[in-house]
């Protein structure tokens, strides 16, 4: 009676902290049962990657561009849809790919996985068991009225838990920022100095309070960009490639024809 419980989410999360505080659990620990808590109250729709903002594949694109957006975009998994965009098929994985270049009479519908589909009210609870149990690691969430609303991977679920999970598109800080791509562009770390985007591009971008490219192009469109928006700059065109944590992670970065 002298020391009650919580009683509800809010307490308990209080109560955590007081447990930090006290040495009792680390920082760490404390974010991540956090997680746990607050990810009970959430379902797919809140994490989700919305349709637009989707890359996808058109199981009728001839295979080099289908070879160049799955270099472009470097993500391991891909929808792939036939005529509407809404008409997902599979699940193309970019390993599987690599079958092709052994056997070329393979056709790339026999390389599909199944698709899993999720409604947006799915709890990430239960996702997450989903998940575990099938080993299918993305699902295409749909809306109440069965039109594709975007897609969620087990790698968006347990950053509720565990905070940022670096990726193929993380690098150290000193292992470089600008990457020639095949179709002569460029994927360039939002991270990237100003200094070092101009001498790389041979730009002159203004260098003042901001530091960083992402910052700069940020600043000129008014809002956090999101994935495909691009902008102009001196002659560059910027299109993001990839957002995290409310920044532009990469963009991809070519000259705007004369």
């Amino acid at each position: 009676m002298l020391h009650p419980g919580p009683d509800s989410k809010d307490e308990l999360i209080e109560t955590l902290v007081e447990a930090q505080d006290k040495d009792v659990i680390g920082a760490q620990s404390r974010e991540m049962l956090e997680g746990v808590i607050r990810m009970a109250d959430m379902t797919a729709g809140d994490v989700m990657v919305a349709a637009p903002r989707m890359d996808v594949i058109d199981i009728d694109a001839p295979y080099d561009e289908l070879l160049h957006g799955v270099i472009e975009t470097a993500h391991s998994r891909f929808p792939v849809y036939e005529g509407d965009k809404e008409n997902i098929i599979g699940i193309l994985l970019a390993k599987d790919l690599l079958k092709l270049q052994r056997a070329p009479e393979l056709n790339i519908r026999a390389l599909l996985r199944p698709a899993v589909f999720v409604p947006e009210s799915k709890g990430l609870n239960d996702l997450l068991r989903d998940f575990r149990g099938n080993r299918n690691h993305l699902a295409v969430v749909i809306d109440e009225f069965g039109r594709v609303a975007g897609l969620i991977t087990i790698e968006d679920v347990l950053e509720q838990i565990v905070g940022e999970i670096e990726d193929e598109f993380d690098i150290a800080d000193d292992e470089g920022d600008i990457f020639a791509l095949t179709d002569r562009s460029y994927r360039v770390s939002g991270d990237t100095a100003i200094e070092r985007v101009n001498e790389a591009f041979g730009v002159n971008l203004p260098m003042g309070e901001l530091e960083t490219i992402g910052g700069l192009v940020a600043h000129e469109m008014g809002h956090v960009p999101k994935r495909g928006e691009s902008h102009v700059l001196q002659g560059l065109q910027f299109v993001v490639m990839l957002t995290r944590g409310g920044a532009v992670r990469w963009f991809k970065v070519s000259p705007v024809a004369a």
